[in-house]
């Protein structure tokens, strides 16, 4: 059968057909508010993500911009803000012509998230929206608040219809941060609470992790080439290690912060996120729903050891030196309390019960005030099992490894032995190195960039979907009750955790790779 031209089909952007790869993904016309529009996560990440969109030709004209927070700010504040927000933290040049065109699309309705009064205010904006720019109730709703505000914003979302795609004319969709919940019944509550405003195929529970280049070409690396699919399996894998380092420490969110840990903040969804992706097997095709299904498999089959002693490690940084400077520790952090035992490190090894990954450990970290800012995933392959030569040829020889490398530097980098120059037989470690800043011309975009954009054109494939939130508290809560009234190791700041979490990899022959 002849293809049919785009335009002859009904209820068609050509712009969106997803049979010419060649034209941009671009939106129905539509409108992104956002609660909590002064806060940081707005200020640095949303604001210049829309900016940049806007500045690659991927929003389509009639796109609104709408804040909503307690400011006494009218549309003209607004704007003098988020082009100081746009300019300051955006990745593409700024261009004056690309915010003149912003500039009349940008609103802002003022208001406390329990006023009823401003969310009238809200729906009836909206409202205005659909006749001036041709939104014909399109919008999506970016909950940029703390997780204690999210029941209270979904309650007046729904009491004021503007949650409800029938009534709208158009789609309605919400964007949720992480963490969702703080264990596995919260988060079953909170899921219940969304599901019931929203329909399921509208919720986005955003993972900003999942939006990075490197994390999506994982997927590329697996399943488009034949170079690894056959040895990424236990009869050739020893051990896979996913690190996410960072050599800041907790600044301005102790009061988050110190209710949530480093187990909540970023095992439970960024670190288990990337796990899943590792390990998951081939999807039947590459949809979301596909991919999730496959990633929810694997998230099922996380088994915890029985001795979490032997497994778990958490720590807490005290002072020290990192960069040349002499920082605090984090019970000398402004508004932490004095007798915290909040976690600043966890390190655990967990197992999967599947035939392909029988018996390989997967060993996940992550801390704060570490040496450096750091995020990859570490394949360890086994070693040959005979090598045909005198031991003293390959005393510097250790495992194969294929590391991905998520931030910064993203790239590849393939560890394997060779011999060194010369007239008698020696082999060495050595690593070849692919960088996407030196492969690809254009830079790669923030990951906030590719999901707001997804979120606008409805795709969900890199969203956790909420069983997969399910399965991931299932990891952390046996976790969280074990460390229930423990002290944390103690670390130096500039240090790569406590002892303890060098010792849990020691005891079975192994070590940290050293990033």
């Amino acid at each position: 059968m002849n293809r049919q031209r785009a335009a002859d089909l009904p209820h068609t952007n050509p712009l969106r057909d997803p049979r010419d790869r060649r034209l941009p993904r671009v939106p129905e016309p539509c409108a992104l508010v956002v609660f909590g529009v002064t806060g940081d996560l707005a200020r640095k990440k949303l604001i210049p993500a829309v900016y940049d969109l806007a500045n690659r030709g991927l929003l389509p004209t009639d796109f609104v911009l709408l804040g909503f927070a307690r400011r006494d700010w009218d549309h003209g504040a607004f704007e003098d803000v988020a082009k100081n927000a746009a300019r300051e933290h955006s990745r593409t040049p700024w261009r004056q012509d690309v915010w003149r065109r912003l500039i009349g699309n940008i609103k802002f309705v003022p208001g406390a998230f329990d006023d009823d009064a401003a969310f009238d205010q809200l729906a009836a904006t909206l409202g205005q929206l659909r006749d001036s720019h041709g939104i014909r109730g399109n919008a999506a709703f970016y909950l940029s608040v703390p997780p204690t505000m999210f029941p209270v914003v979904l309650r007046q979302l729904a009491r004021t219809g503007m949650a409800d795609n029938d009534r709208s004319g158009g789609w309605r969709r919400v964007v949720v941060e992480k963490p969702f919940g703080h264990d596995l019944d919260s988060s079953r509550e909170l899921n219940a609470l969304v599901d019931d405003v929203f329909t399921a195929p509208d919720v986005f529970r955003i993972d900003h992790y999942l939006g990075k280049e490197t994390v999506q070409n994982l997927l590329a690396l697996r399943f488009a080439n034949t170079l690894f699919e056959p040895v990424w399996n236990a009869n050739y894998v020893d051990s896979v290690q996913i690190t996410m380092a960072e050599d800041v420490g907790i600044e301005s969110r102790a009061a988050f912060y110190d209710r949530t840990g480093a187990a909540r903040d970023v095992l439970q969804n960024h670190l288990l996120q990337l796990l899943a992706l590792t390990a998951m097997e081939e999807p039947v095709e590459f949809t979301a729903d596909a991919i999730r299904t496959e990633k929810l498999k694997v998230l099922r089959a996380i088994t915890l050891p029985r001795d979490l002693a032997d497994a778990a490690v958490r720590g807490q940084y005290a002072q020290g030196w990192l960069a040349g400077e002499r920082v605090n520790g984090y019970l000398q952090e402004k508004d932490v309390p004095a007798e915290s035992t909040t976690e600043t490190f966890a390190a655990v090894r967990l197992g999967l019960g599947t035939r392909r990954w029988a018996g390989v450990p997967f060993y996940l970290r992550t801390g704060k005030r570490l040496p450096r800012r750091v995020t990859e995933i570490a394949v360890v392959f086994r070693q040959a099992p005979h090598l045909p030569f005198v031991a003293t040829d390959t005393e510097e020889l250790g495992h194969n490894q294929l590391v991905i490398r998520v931030q910064p530097d993203e790239g590849v980098t393939m560890k394997f032995g060779s011999k060194v120059p010369g007239s008698t037989m020696e082999v060495r470690d050595v690593a070849m190195d692919f960088l996407y800043g030196e492969q690809f011309t254009e830079s790669s975009p923030e990951a906030y960039e590719r999901l707001l954009l997804d979120v606008l054109l409805g795709d969900a494939t890199l969203f956790p979907r909420n069983d997969e939130v399910e399965a991931s508290w299932r990891v952390i809560d046996p976790l969280e009750e074990f460390w229930t009234g423990t002290q944390p190791f103690q670390y130096r700041a500039g240090e790569w955790g406590p002892k303890e979490a060098d010792q849990m990899l020691g005891r079975h022959g192994r070590r940290w790779r050293r990033p």
